[in-house]
Formats: structure tokens, sequence, C-alpha cells
């Protein structure tokens, strides 16, 4: 047997350990069930994806559209997040921008935990919201709007991905841990 046949027969091994692994998981989970024939099949995961739906809420019209209606709709939106009840949040406007054809306005909200012991959190998770307001559509058409977390790139939608409360909880920690390292 050569080189090349014994990487694939380990890669092969390696596959079927990983599948083996996940069924147990989803198995445990009650996501999978086995039949009489030995078959396993996937629950629906139509029904489970019917338990939760994004959220969203209606969003501001160009013509409706001021910094502090905004701030408003980005408040509104951010009660439609599951998240613990420890968290606090304040919203700040950023800027305007102004390019040919639209107007940016651009917003952060800052998160954090603070408790009785430390009033003043040790690192803060910032959400940036961006409302582009078009110059050239209709009046009545709805701004656009879009977010990301602080330290990632994935721009989000409102309405098309479901808030994980454990993105600012990673951001929070990844601080903290740098704060630890730095040595004055």
């Amino acid at each position: 047997m050569d080189t090349g046949e014994q990487y694939a027969e380990v890669a092969h091994e390696l596959v079927d350990q990983v599948l083996n692994s996940a069924v147990k998981k989803l198995e445990s989970e009650h996501l999978l069930e086995r039949d009489t024939s030995r078959q396993t099949t996937l629950l629906s995961l139509e029904n489970l994806r019917e338990d939760y739906q994004v959220k969203n809420i209606e969003w501001l019209t160009i013509e409706e559209f001021t910094i502090q209606k905004g701030e408003d709709k980005i408040n509104d939106f951010l009660k439609t997040w599951d998240y613990e009840g420890a968290w606090l949040y304040c919203i700040d406007f950023l800027q305007e921008d102004d390019f040919e054809f639209d107007k940016r306005f651009r917003y952060r909200v800052r998160w954090s935990i603070p408790t009785r012991r430390k009033p003043i959190p040790r690192a803060t998770a910032s959400v940036y919201f961006t409302f582009v307001v078009s110059k050239i559509k209709p009046k009545t058409y709805p701004v656009d709007v879009y977010y990301v977390f602080e330290t990632n790139r994935l721009v989000h939608i409102p309405g098309q991905s479901r808030f994980r409360e454990k993105w600012l909880k990673d951001i929070i920690e990844n601080k903290v841990l740098m704060l630890q390292a730095i040595d004055f």
C-alpha cells in the first residue's frame, strides 16, 4: 500500500469517527431517531426552525427618517433580541456621511453587565448600526439598515439573522483577556 492510499484510509477513518460522533450527539439531543430498519433519519428540521422566528420591526421610510427616530428604532429593535436581563446598553449617534446617492447615519450601541460590586464594567461590547438613506429612491421606500458587531466583519441585516448573546460575551471576554495580558 503506497502512502497516498494510507492517507486516504486514515482520512476515511477520521471522517467515519466524526460522523459517528455527530450522530451520537444528535441522538442525545433527540434530533435524530433510528427506526426499526436501523436507518438513521433526521427529524424534521422545519419543525425545529418553526419554533424560532427571526424577529424584526417596522423600519422608517426615507421621508420619516431623523437621527432621533433612528435611535428610537434601534432601541425598539434591540428589544426583540433575547438576552439575560443583566445586560445594559446605551445608544450613541456617531456621525453622518454624505455620499453622491445616499446619506449614511452611524450609531454605536455599547453593551455591558454592571454589577453592584463593579458598577463600572471592565469592558464593553459595541454593535455598530448604519442607516442608509437614499437620495434617489422614492421617499416612501424604507431606509436600509445594517449592523456589525465589534471585531467582526459579518454584516447583519435586521430580520435575516438571529442575535446570539454569546457574541457580546465573546467580545467582552477577549477584551478582559487582553487587558490581563498587559503589564503596566
